[in-house]
């Protein structure tokens, strides 16, 4: 990874690094320490925050999901980006592909603010996203 490179954080990477019990905690917070040292600029999106916020409120409490919400609206922590009209057209395209089994709608809209944004990397631990040619972290 090289120095201050752009990564678009996922719903699962902020879940695994939210709970403890989660199988992946370990390895997200591994991933997580990699991604300070590199100094990635860390971007997500309006749809991954409902989306995460939604589970941990639902998959653990309130004051989890709203612990979480806190320490993403840290300074300097993460850029939210927006989910554009044109970005929900592009990713209705995503779902005519059949080596897209059970893709998400929020993955789809995620490729599409991606490639809008120019990230190539996604801290996730969802293989949907090398599939459509994306880097994973780690």
């Amino acid at each position: 990874m090289r120095q201050g490179q752009a990564v678009f954080v996922d719903s699962g990477a902020w879940i695994a690094l939210a709970l403890t019990r989660d199988a992946l905690h370990d390895r997200a917070r591994e991933q997580w320490q990699v991604l300070k040292a590199a100094g990635a600029r860390l971007h997500t999106s309006v749809p991954v925050v409902i989306e995460t916020f939604t589970f941990l409120d639902r998959n653990a409490n309130r004051d989890v999901a709203l612990a979480w919400r806190d320490a993403i609206h840290g300074p300097a922590t993460v850029t939210i980006l927006p989910c554009e009209l044109n970005d929900l057209e592009q990713a209705w395209g995503y779902f005519r592909r059949a080596d897209l089994h059970e893709l998400s709608a929020v993955d789809a809209t995620s490729f599409a603010i991606m490639k809008r944004a120019r990230i190539r990397v996604a801290y996730t631990f969802d293989h949907h996203f090398s599939v459509v040619g994306f880097r994973l972290v780690g």
